[in-house]
């Protein structure tokens, strides 16, 4: 996967992006991206760290950036909290949840149901 637009550190192997952590080296596909989410996963992390040829003062450094850049919250949505820390939400967020669109059109003929426009 190719580096996340918001590039916020770059370190010889390790950048700190928008994504979480993720290695320069773009002939790894993304195999060793960490998201933001997992950043806290300290399994995750030390198996990453682990990994033959990765360069851990490099590593380490990215992953301090990159904790310091997205603190951990509670049980919150990845994305809020980055929406959050860039300043576009300004006021909490309720529920993340979007109804169901209802659709009434089983067994009706398509031609046959009211049309709906919207008008400027």
């Amino acid at each position: 996967m190719p580096l996340h637009r918001d590039i916020f550190w770059v370190g010889r192997q390790w950048a700190v992006t928008g994504a979480g952590i993720q290695a320069v080296d773009q002939r790894l596909r993304g195999v060793l991206d960490i998201a933001i989410a997992r950043l806290w996963d300290d399994d995750l992390v030390r198996s990453r760290r682990a990994k033959p040829g990765v360069n851990a003062a490099d590593f380490d450094k990215a992953l301090t950036v990159a904790r310091e850049r997205f603190p951990q919250t509670p049980a919150s949505d990845p994305i809020v909290t980055h929406l959050e820390t860039l300043g576009v939400i300004e006021a909490p967020v309720v529920s993340l949840v979007v109804p169901a669109m209802q659709l009434r059109a089983e067994g009706r003929l398509a031609r046959f149901l009211p049309q709906w426009r919207v008008r400027r």
